[in-house]
């Protein structure tokens, strides 16, 4: 799931370091592709400091709603079904389907949350906001992250760019997807293939807005 996927099954918790939690594990895979921690193999670690033990039961949380997800039939149904609308488009491309729809999936949900007001994302933004550095610092060294400055740095743009809210326009999602696919395929997609893009994302939506809220209830009964 993608940020404010995340997000959703904490928006109500009062402690920002969860919140942060819950999305530091992708945060830490857009600044530093080459991070791999493993935080919860280490509990013992962060054992005493209230803010980085919730830190960890974020980042926990993640990584068992992003099970959950990836496990449930709802994620193999839409994936195949997004796929199959996608497939055309990307046909004279290095572009995965199956990836592209991976991701599509995860951002129409982000998109869908947000248009159903299910979640605000300036509170989002605030709780983020909220953490203390240094208590992010402190858990990122005990996580061995030991190289913090691109961290930071990239935290900081995610933060004061407020990137998510482009979210709420379908054809940012495509210029969004896109630019993922540009970091893993050399050749990407052509203005008139985004556009196609976007023209298949609203079919998609109209049908993925009837039952899209059942993974979200069918997770929240399992954390």
């Amino acid at each position: 799931m993608n940020f404010l996927s995340h997000y959703y099954f904490d928006r109500l918790t009062k402690d920002a370091n969860v919140v942060m939690g819950t999305v530091l594990p992708d945060l830490i895979k857009n600044a530093a592709k080459e991070a791999n921690l493993y935080p919860q193999k280490n509990e013992f670690l962060f054992k005493g400091n209230p803010d980085e033990e919730q830190l960890l039961a974020g980042w926990k949380r993640h990584l068992a709603v992003d099970l959950f997800f990836h496990s449930s039939d709802f994620f193999l149904e839409k994936t195949t079904e997004l796929k199959q609308l996608i497939k055309p488009i990307v046909e004279n491309t290095p572009v995965r389907p199956s990836f592209l729809a991976h991701i599509g999936l995860e951002l129409l949900l982000d998109h869908l949350l947000v248009e159903h007001n299910l979640i605000q994302v300036n509170h989002f933004y605030d709780k983020l906001i909220a953490v203390k550095k240094e208590s992010m610092a402190d858990f990122l060294a005990h996580c061995g992250l030991h190289n913090q400055t691109v961290f930071f740095k990239f935290l900081e743009g995610f933060i004061s760019s407020k990137y998510l809210l482009s979210y709420q326009k379908l054809e940012n999602i495509s210029y969004a997807l896109n630019r993922i696919c540009m970091r893993l395929w050399p050749e990407t997609l052509n203005e008139k293939q985004l556009q196609q893009l976007t023209y298949e994302l609203g079919i998609f939506k109209s049908v993925l807005e009837k039952d899209f809220m059942d993974i979200f209830k069918e997770i929240e009964e399992k954390l």
